[in-house]
């Protein structure tokens, strides 16, 4: 036999052999599996840093058990991840020892925290001035700074902002289940408010959490994506999620979300705007026509929107006591506040006799239920009578600087010789106009609610994504 011959006779041996041990070597589970793509690694390496702060949104599509989740010391899945988010951004802090922010940045963002100290240390109960103090640090203060320091790039800002958009999408898919159904929480008879996961204690936590959507949807939609699909996606996104808001039935919400689109849509263009927003008009009449949403109910409550002062309804009432109340209790403590969460114990006492004290809660999996009425449901009241005028300034004035430096971002991003506006303005707009329509959103419903609930960690989240964009010392760039 030849060598070449004996070579390729061994060659064959050995490819016998291999295969035959290949499948003893599956047969016995031993076989590894397929490396995972290069790509697919760096992209779960990027995403990595951002799962706290994404489990904090996903969480709030559990369903929330009945009972009163504004209770103090009432602690949520994603009031948990939240946490965790504040804990492993101060441990990666601490192991790379670098400052990201500015003095300026982490003076304006750190501001609140003096007024929370000063109402916590005059609280006539320390203990419920600590639990304050830790309540309002987390929501205005530990939670937007962690995003702030955690979000590296324009990626990571898409990234969040997708979350809170998919998030209003499962909410939004339920309470317009809901309300087809006749599966929701009790309104005027009916079963039929859309409430979501939340359930009819938290009535604005759907409402809310569609809004957030729906605004970041229709800013994205305003504005060139990275991908071609973007901007229609976004598009559907925006009139699908007004099927919800609308069957949500919250005057307060449908009000902050126009005035926050009116506000976003000249810092697009106008004729860019006229064009979307024309669209997204003609496909949001067809919907909510086609699905019945324009009945007799929500016309009705469009039309108690103008009767606040004519033949006000009760929940209408309620809230004007409860403002005068709020007012009466910072006339009483007018420098730092009554203390925080002191408000409910002194609500009785400066209240008229015109308050019920309390609301019919009923549908949506639960019995009726007297939901007692706890705070003015006006943040910037209950600021001021919890922190008096100091509190009550240095947090508004926190949300106006971010605002101002959001709006001015945008502008130079927009406007700026392209050395400045470094990867392309046009394209990184839509996390620039979210911002600016997120903080124009949360300021104006401030006007008629407060925190509280589980939502309220989402209203965090998205004050820091705004604020990363107000504060963000790379100016986008990946770092």
């Amino acid at each position: 036999m030849t060598p070449t011959a004996a070579a390729a006779r061994a060659s064959a041996a050995s490819m016998a052999t291999g295969g035959n041990s290949g499948t003893c070597a599956s047969s016995g589970g031993s076989v590894l599996p397929p490396p995972i793509p290069a790509t697919v690694r760096l992209r779960l390496a990027r995403l990595l840093p951002l799962l706290p702060a994404l489990a904090t949104i996903a969480l709030l599509a559990v369903p929330v058990a009945p009972g009163d989740v504004s209770a103090s010391g009432k602690v949520t899945p994603a009031d948990a991840a939240s946490a965790v988010l504040v804990v492993t951004c101060a441990l990666r802090l601490l192991r790379q020892r670098r400052r990201v922010l500015s003095p300026a940045a982490a003076a304006l963002l750190g501001a609140p925290l003096l007024g929370f100290a000063a109402a916590a240390v005059t609280d006539v109960d320390p203990v419920l001035g600590a639990a304050g103090f830790l309540r309002y640090a987390q929501v205005f203060v530990l939670v937007p700074a962690a995003i702030v320091l955690t979000v590296r790039d324009r990626r990571d800002a898409d990234v969040l902002a997708t979350a809170v958009v998919g998030l209003a999408l499962v909410q939004g898919t339920v309470g317009t289940w809901q309300y087809a159904t006749g599966t929701g929480a009790s309104y005027m008879g009916r079963d039929v408010r859309a409430v979501g996961t939340f359930g009819p204690s938290d009535i604005m936590g759907m409402a809310t959490v569609v809004a957030y959507g729906l605004v970041i949807a229709v800013c994205y939609a305003l504005v060139p994506g990275r991908a071609r699909w973007v901007r229609p996606a976004a598009l559907a996104c925006a009139v699908a999620l007004v099927v919800p808001l609308a069957v949500s039935f919250s005057r307060g919400t449908w009000i902050a979300t126009a005035v926050a689109i009116a506000a976003v849509v000249p810092l697009a263009g106008r004729r860019r705007a006229v064009r979307i927003l024309a669209a997204a008009a003609a496909c949001a009449v067809l919907l909510t026509g086609g699905l019945g949403v324009g009945s007799r109910l929500l016309s009705d409550r469009l039309t108690s929107i103008t009767q606040v002062t004519d033949a006000p309804d009760h929940s209408v009432t309620d809230r004007y006591a409860l403002w005068s109340a709020a007012v009466a209790v910072w006339r009483e403590h007018p420098a730092l506040g009554v203390g925080l969460k002191r408000f409910p114990a002194e609500r009785d006492t400066h209240a008229s006799l015109a308050l019920s004290a309390a609301s019919d809660t009923a549908g949506a999996g639960q019995s009726f239920v007297r939901e007692p009425l706890l705070s003015p449901h006006n943040m910037y009241l209950l600021a001021l009578s919890e922190q008096g005028l100091l509190g009550c300034t240095l947090l508004t004035g926190c949300w106006l600087g971010l605002l101002t430096l959001s709006v001015a971002r945008l502008a130079r991003a927009r406007g700026g010789p392209p050395a400045v506006r470094g990867l392309g303005a046009d394209r990184r707009n839509g996390v620039g106009l979210a911002a600016v329509g997120l903080l124009v959103w949360t300021c104006v419903d401030f006007l008629y609610a407060d925190i509280g609930g589980p939502v309220t960690v989402l209203t965090s989240t998205v004050l820091g994504l705004a604020a990363w964009w107000a504060l963000d010392p790379h100016d986008g760039r990946a770092r």
